[in-house]
C-alpha cells in the first residue's frame, strides 16, 4: 500500500510572540513523534551579563520581554539580594507584590481577550471577535488598562519599568498616589467577574493531562514574588536547590534549551500549576468565583486555563485593593547591600506564564561572572509537544482546517512567549500508513 501522508502547515502560529515550527508524526491514529522546533537566532543575555554590575541585572534582564518585564526585574532583584545579603521590610515587599500584580492583570489580559477567546468563539483574532462582542473585548481592553497603570505609577512607565532596582525601587509612591488607581481597580474587578462568568459558558475541548504541576507556594498568600517551590509530585524545595533538581537539555531542533525533572520528565508551571498547587491560597471570595465558573482542583485541562488566568487577574485586582488601603510608605525606598562581597544568588518568581528562575555568580566587587536564567516558556516546551501528542487521535480525525485550528488553540493554552524562550511555530502533521 502507498504511504499516505496528513499534513498540517502553519506558517506562522498566530497570536503568540515568537516563530518556531513544529511537526507531528502519526502512526495508527496515534503520535509517535512531536518537535517543537524552535529556530529564532538565540539571544545571548546570559552570556552579555557577564563583565556587568550586580545592579545592572533587572535593567538589563527586563528587556528580554516587553509583556512581562517585572518577572525578569523581581527574580533578578530577588537573586542579588540573595547573593548580597539585603533584607526588604514588609512595605517594599508590598509595594514589590503591587508592582507584579499589574503586571499579572495586564500580560493575562492580553492573552485571554487578544491572543485565546477568539479560538473558543471560532473567530481568527480580536479584531473580528470585536465585530460581534465588541462590550466585550471592551471591558478586556479596560482591565488590562488598569494593570497598566499600576505599572506605571510603581515603575516609572509601563513598558521596561525605570523605577525598580536591587533593594526596592527608586522612589516610592505617596498613599494619594496609590488611592488615585482604587476606583479603577474596583471597577476592573467587577469586569473581571463579569467576564469569568460569560467566558464560563464558551464550549470547551475536553482533554485530561497526567502534569507534574511545579509552582511557588507561599504558607499564607498565593505565591507571586516568594515562596518555596513545590510540585504535584511530592517536590518540595528552596529556589536555591533548583539546579539539583532540574535539568535543562539541548535537542538538535530547538535553539532553546527544554527543562526536565532530575529522575522524571515534563513538567508544567504557569497558571494552571499556580491554581491546582494553590487553590487554598487564593482570596476566599476569588475561590467562590472559581467554583461558580465551574472550576475545581485538580484541574488537568489546559484548555481552561482561559478561566484561570482570569481567576488571577480577580485575584490581582483584589490583592492591588487591598494592599493599597493598607499602604504605609516604607522609610526608604530601597535597602542597600551592607557590603559587597563574592557570592551567589538565587531568586524566582511567578511570572504571568510560570516560574522563572535566575541565578548570578558576583565577584567581591560586585561584576557578574555568570548568570543563568530559565524562563516558563523553555520549562513548558515538552509539556506543549506531549499535549499535542495527546491529542493526536483527534487531530488525525479532524478535518484538515479543523484539525490545524485546534492544534494552534492546544499551543496557545499557554501563552508561550516565544522570544523569553528563544521562538515558535510553523506546526506539520505526518501521517504514516496505518
Amino acid at each position: 500500500m502507498s504511504a499516505e501522508t496528513r499534513t498540517i502547515a502553519v506558517d506562522y502560529l498566530a497570536r503568540v510572540e515568537g516563530e518556531g515550527s513544529l511537526t507531528l508524526v502519526i502512526e495508527d491514529g496515534r503520535a509517535k513523534e512531536a518537535r517543537l522546533s524552535i529556530f529564532e537566532p538565540p539571544r545571548f543575555f546570559e552570556a552579555f551579563l557577564r563583565g556587568r554590575g550586580y545592579a545592572e541585572a533587572p535593567d538589563i534582564t527586563s528587556r528580554i520581554c516587553g509583556i512581562c518585564p517585572v518577572a525578569y526585574i523581581t527574580s533578578a532583584c530577588r537573586a542579588m539580594e540573595d547573593a548580597l545579603g539585603i533584607e526588604l521590610g514588609p512595605e517594599l515587599r508590598a509595594l514589590r507584590r503591587l508592582l507584579y500584580c499589574g503586571e499579572w492583570i495586564e500580560s493575562h489580559a492580553l492573552h485571554v481577550f487578544l491572543l485565546h477567546a477568539p479560538d473558543f468563539l471560532g473567530y481568527p483574532d480580536a479584531v473580528a471577535m470585536a465585530r460581534d462582542h465588541r462590550d466585550w473585548v471592551a471591558k478586556g481592553l479596560a482591565i488590562k488598562k488598569a494593570g497598566n497603570a499600576i505599572v506605571a505609577l510603581l515603575g516609572g512607565r509601563e513598558i521596561h519599568p525605570v523605577n525598580t532596582r536591587v533593594g526596592g525601587f527608586y522612589s516610592a509612591p505617596s498613599r494619594a498616589d496609590l488611592e488615585g488607581l482604587l476606583p479603577e481597580l474596583r471597577a476592573g474587578s467587577e469586569r473581571t467577574r463579569a467576564c469569568l462568568s460569560w467566558m464560563a459558558t464558551l464550549p470547551c475541548p475536553e482533554l485530561d493531562r497526567p502534569y507534574e504541576f511545579v509552582a511557588l507556594r507561599s504558607d499564607d498568600v498565593y505565591a507571586i514574588t516568594e515562596g518555596r517551590l513545590v510540585s504535584s509530585g511530592g517536590l518540595g524545595i528552596e529556589v536555591r536547590d533548583y539546579d539539583a533538581h532540574f535539568i535543562e537539555e539541548h535537542v538538535s531542533w530547538s535553539t532553546a534549551l527544554r527543562s526536565r525533572i532530575h529522575g522524571s520528565g515534563s513538567y508544567l508551571c504557569g497558571p494552571l500549576a499556580r491554581f491546582n498547587l494553590s487553590f487554598d491560597r487564593l482570596l476566599p471570595e476569588v475561590q467562590d468565583a472559581a467554583r461558580a465558573a465551574g472550576l475545581a482542583v485538580p484541574c488537568r485541562n489546559p484548555f481552561r486555563s482561559l478561566l484561570v488566568r482570569l481567576v488571577e487577574i480577580l485575584q490581582a485586582f483584589e490583592e492591588s485593593i487591598r494592599i493599597i488601603e493598607a499602604y504605609a510608605p516604607p522609610p526608604a525606598p530601597f535597602v542597600a547591600p551592607p557590603a559587597l562581597r563574592a557570592g551567589t544568588g538565587y531568586g524566582g518568581s511567578e511570572a504571568p506564564r510560570g516560574f522563572l528562575y535566575h541565578r548570578y555568580t558576583l565577584d567581591a566587587e560586585g561584576t557578574i561572572l555568570d548568570a543563568k536564567i530559565v524562563p516558563p516558556t523553555s520549562q513548558n516546551q515538552l509539556s506543549i509537544e506531549e499535549d499535542l501528542c495527546a491529542m493526536s487521535p483527534s487531530l488525525a480525525s479532524l478535518p484538515l482546517r479543523e484539525a490545524t485550528a485546534r492544534a494552534e488553540q492546544a499551543v496557545r493554552n499557554h501563552d508561550p512567549c516565544i522570544s523569553c524562550a528563544t521562538h515558535f511555530l510553523t506546526l506539520r502533521v505526518e501521517e504514516a500508513p496505518r
